[in-house]
């Protein structure tokens, strides 16, 4: 029987040291391993949070280096207008200054052109009396006359 009793003290003295754990021991320890756990899902939830603004971030500043682009090519696209334009009105106000320049040449040439007749009317008419003058006063004679006509051809 000793047996058995030592079994029953043994099983009694278990018994008080699983109810002692439970009440004692058991609380504290699952206290600080469902902390633990809660600690570990905060952390891997704001490391799921920070991966996710951190997705958004990037899109957003790939939305804006986009955007970015595209304003960059309009105001390059402007200047090359801008550019092409101030050709343009560079080229027709070089256009107008030649076209000017033209017609005030062409003017003072034909103003050159009527002075140069005029004058050389003048100098025929000059020509024309002296001859007539010359004619008139020497004697009336075919080859003279011819002689005098042939010298005024020569000085026109």
């Amino acid at each position: 029987m000793e047996i058995n009793a030592s079994l029953i003290g043994q099983a009694i003295t278990f018994a008080i040291l699983i109810w002692f754990t439970m009440k004692v021991v058991w609380p504290p320890l699952v206290r600080a391993l469902d902390e633990r756990s809660k600690t570990i899902a905060d952390g891997l939830a704001a490391a799921e949070q920070g991966r996710q603004d951190m997705l958004k971030a990037e899109q957003a500043a790939a939305t804006e280096l986009e955007g970015a682009k595209q304003q960059s090519a309009e105001i390059v696209s402007q200047g090359e207008k801008r550019y092409a334009a101030l050709i343009e009105e560079a080229k027709a106000a070089s256009k107008i200054d030649a076209d000017r320049i033209i017609a005030n040449a062409k003017v003072e040439a034909e103003r050159e052109i009527q002075r140069a007749k005029a004058e050389l009317r003048d100098q025929v008419a000059a020509l024309a009396v002296l001859g007539a003058e010359k004619i008139l006063k020497r004697e009336i004679d075919q080859t003279i006359h011819s002689d005098i006509l042939r010298d005024l051809q020569v000085r026109l």
